[in-house]
């Protein structure tokens, strides 16, 4: 028993040895091996490494990619001297963690302090030069570039790379915003004015020419009927005449039943005439001549 004491002893104290020189790096982190305060190392490739126990202890650092949002938005002033909030973005990376580790002793609160306050910079150095419009739509991309160069050069020297730098949203403070939209407002309300007047005036113009049209169709659809019923007029006494010269006394006859007809189609009707009126000859000799 006392021999395997100090065997058991021995083999515990070899597992420990050979635990505390082993460490694991993550695909995630870089790792930097210190040996009395001092940077042995450093390790960028995942997997098990090795180092000497009790004398060098590991310390991990974050490799992916970060982003900086800030809580609220920076008031900035445009080149016409206009105050707009802006809120932006920044995605960044350590890039040489040593370099990390030796600028600003691998806090990281310390760097995106740093970074912040450079990305604020370039942002209001920038925003000073530009109009509202460039900020907002026409040049907003070139804004961003130049902010992003800038920052990243700063950002080298402390061993971190930015990836990107990005405006989520430019607008004016509250009271600005609201003076801007009633002036939009108004400034609609006017255009949309003019257009209704614009379109009042035309469809003013496009009745009275249709009425006009109107009348020149009417006029010339009257004119074409009288002309086509003086046509069928002339037509019809022509052939009255013609039938008049062949057999007179039938026309003559043909006529005084039509004016009979005409005259006694009321019954209510009162006529005073004097009996041997040539309108009732033929109402007098009920016989016809012999031809």
């Amino acid at each position: 028993m006392d021999r395997f004491f100090p065997v058991v002893l021995g083999v515990a104290g070899a597992l420990l040895l050979a635990s505390g020189s082993l460490y694991t790096v993550d695909q995630r982190q870089f790792a930097m091996v210190f040996q009395f305060g001092e940077v042995v190392r450093v390790v960028k490739e995942p997997g098990i490494q090795f180092k000497v126990p009790l004398l060098q202890n590991v310390r991990y650092f974050d490799r992916r990619i970060q982003t900086i949002d800030p809580e609220a938005p920076e008031l900035f002033n445009t080149r016409e001297k206009k105050n707009v909030l802006v809120d932006s973005f920044v995605k960044w990376r350590v890039r040489d963690v040593e370099q990390f580790y030796k600028s600003v002793g691998g806090n990281e609160t310390v760097a995106v302090q740093r970074l912040r306050q450079t990305i604020n910079d370039g942002l209001r150095a920038q925003f000073g030069q530009k109009t509202v419009a460039d900020v907002i739509s026409g040049k907003r991309d070139e804004v961003m570039e130049l902010v992003r160069k800038r920052a990243n050069v700063d950002a080298q020297k402390i061993g971190m790379e930015i990836l990107d730098v990005r405006l989520k949203r430019v607008d004016f403070p509250d009271k600005i915003s609201t003076s801007v939209y009633e002036r939009m407002n108004s400034e609609r309300r006017t255009v949309a004015n003019q257009l209704r007047s614009e379109g009042g005036a035309e469809a003013e113009r496009i009745r009275a020419d249709a009425d006009r049209q109107r009348e020149v169709v009417l006029a010339d659809a009257y004119s074409k009927a009288q002309a086509i019923k003086g046509e069928g007029d002339a037509k019809a006494a022509a052939i009255y005449a013609q039938a008049y010269g062949k057999n007179p006394e039938f026309y003559a006859f043909w006529r005084s039943m039509e004016a009979y007809k005409q005259t006694f189609r009321n019954k209510s009707d009162v006529m005073v005439l004097d009996p041997s009126s040539e309108f009732f000859k033929y109402f007098k000799n009920a016989q016809p001549k012999p031809r």
